[in-house]
C-alpha cells in the first residue's frame, strides 16, 4: 500500500507516548497530504473529527498474542490495539484545527512523528457512533487511558 502523506507529531520515541487519542487530547500535530492528492482534501474542512489510517512503520514484528497496555494478560492481537498486527495498520481519530493546501492541523494526535499516512476518512457520528458496546477484557476507565503511555512492550 502506497502512502498518501506523512503524519508529524512531538513524538519521537515509541516510550512514554500516549497509548490512544484520549491520552493526547491537547497534542497538536500536522498530517501532510502528498501534492497528487491535495484535491481529495476537498470539503473535509466541513468535519470537526478525520480518522487518520497509518502503518505502524516502527512495527519490527508480528506477535498473534501480546499483553496490551492496559492489562497484565496475553491477548489475541485482533482484540487489542497492539501494533504488532500482521498488517501494521493504525486507527486514530483526531480533531481538525485548520487545513491550508496539502496541511491538515490536528488536535489529539497520538501517533509517531513522521508515521507514514495511508488514508483519511471523516468521522461521521451517524455512522461510526454505537450504543450498548461492550469492551471485551478492556474494563479500564476513561481516566486510566488518559494517564497511560506507552512502555518498551511493543518495541
Amino acid at each position: 500500500m502506497k502512502p498518501i502523506g506523512a503524519i508529524f507529531s512531538p513524538f519521537e520515541k515509541l516510550e512514554k507516548m500516549p497509548i490512544q487519542p484520549k491520552g493526547a487530547q491537547n497534542t497538536v500535530g500536522k498530517v501532510m497530504i502528498n501534492q497528487e492528492y491535495v484535491d481529495g482534501l476537498k470539503d473535509l474542512d466541513g468535519f470537526s473529527h478525520i480518522y487518520l489510517i497509518y502503518e505502524f512503520h516502527e512495527a519490527s514484528k508480528t506477535e498473534l498474542n501480546v499483553t496490551p497496555f492496559m492489562d497484565t494478560k496475553k491477548r489475541g492481537v485482533f482484540s487489542t490495539r497492539s501494533p504488532l498486527r500482521p498488517t501494521k495498520i493504525g486507527i486514530s481519530i483526531t480533531e481538525i484545527i485548520s487545513i491550508d493546501k496539502n496541511i491538515i492541523t490536528v488536535k489529539g494526535i497520538d501517533i509517531l512523528n513522521a508515521t507514514p499516512l495511508l488514508d483519511i476518512k471523516p468521522y461521521i457520528p451517524q455512522f461510526d457512533y454505537v450504543k450498548n458496546v461492550k469492551t471485551g477484557w478492556m474494563q479500564k476507565s476513561e481516566d486510566d487511558v488518559v494517564r497511560a503511555t506507552s512502555d518498551n512492550r511493543f518495541l
